[in-house]
């Protein structure tokens, strides 16, 4: 080999080296190439921390939802309205339910009362009762409807039905069998609250949120033996939150308004 072929040849080996290698690294980025669009691609999976869907209602949660959106009579205007069929009477109970439905309400009909104690055009109760016999039509079974207890001067207690959807009085009459103790423990019950039911109902809703679909005046019999503790009279409240459809009962004492109780049903 002569001194001037040797450099040739190097460079030849250099550059068939250089080739090999260019070759390598093409080689090896397109191994990469696909390496890492294989690991770009979009997965789904459900990213840490997003919204879950809701659990099923249950069969109470459900019907009360059903029932809410079917009603249309708010419990305050119903209960106006049920307490004008009384002249002088006093609200104790209202809850709302299904007509002919969830109690002894009968299907047939022929209710007593008047449409007259029902609300005027502007929200407001007629201030007066009226006699029995002309009452609206009743209306169809599971029909939503607020039912009414609304005690007179003299103690008797009266049923009054109100339309949860229309507003109108369905049924109005005394109640049967009341005797004269009956009366006296109504009209002393009514006598130791001094909050009205739309006082409670609203400490209520301070304290949960929610939709009131029940009031009634209760009393805790503590006795005044030897504790000398007198019974405890109280509004207890129903209110259902419609972000997920519970229940809560929700005790004011009606006395001085401040919660004595409150109970969640989740069911």
């Amino acid at each position: 080999m002569t001194p001037q072929s040797r450099p040739f040849r190097l460079r030849a080996v250099v550059a068939a080296c250089a080739l090999a290698g260019a070759c390598l690294s093409l080689t090896a980025c397109g191994s990469d190439g696909e390496s890492r669009v294989t690991a770009a691609a979009p997965t789904y999976a459900t990213p840490s921390g997003s919204a879950t869907s809701p659990a099923p209602l249950t069969t109470d949660q459900a019907e009360r939802k059903s029932l809410l959106s079917e009603t249309k009579i708010t419990w305050d205007k119903a209960a106006g309205t049920a307490v004008a069929e009384v002249p002088q009477g006093k609200l104790t109970h209202i809850e709302l339910k299904r007509y002919g439905v969830d109690d002894g309400a009968s299907p047939s009909g022929s209710p007593t009362g008047s449409p007259t104690g029902s609300p005027s055009p502007s929200g407001s109760p007629s201030p007066s009762g009226s006699p029995a016999g002309s009452a609206s039509p009743a209306p169809t079974p599971g029909t939503p409807e607020w039912v009414t207890w609304v005690v007179a001067p003299d103690g008797t207690q009266h049923t009054v039905r109100v339309d949860a959807t229309t507003g109108r009085v369905t049924e109005s009459k005394a109640d049967p069998d009341q005797d004269a103790e009956d009366k006296k423990e109504r009209l002393d019950r009514l006598g130791k609250a001094t909050w009205t039911p739309e006082q409670a109902a609203k400490a209520a809703t301070d304290k949960r949120k929610g939709t009131v679909t029940a009031v009634e005046l209760e009393e805790e019999e503590t006795g005044t033996g030897a504790t000398g503790q007198p019974d405890t009279v109280f509004w207890s409240v129903d209110v259902v939150t419609e972000n997920d459809w519970n229940k809560a009962t929700i005790d004011v004492n009606a006395a001085d308004g401040k919660i004595v109780g409150e109970e969640l049903d989740t069911d």
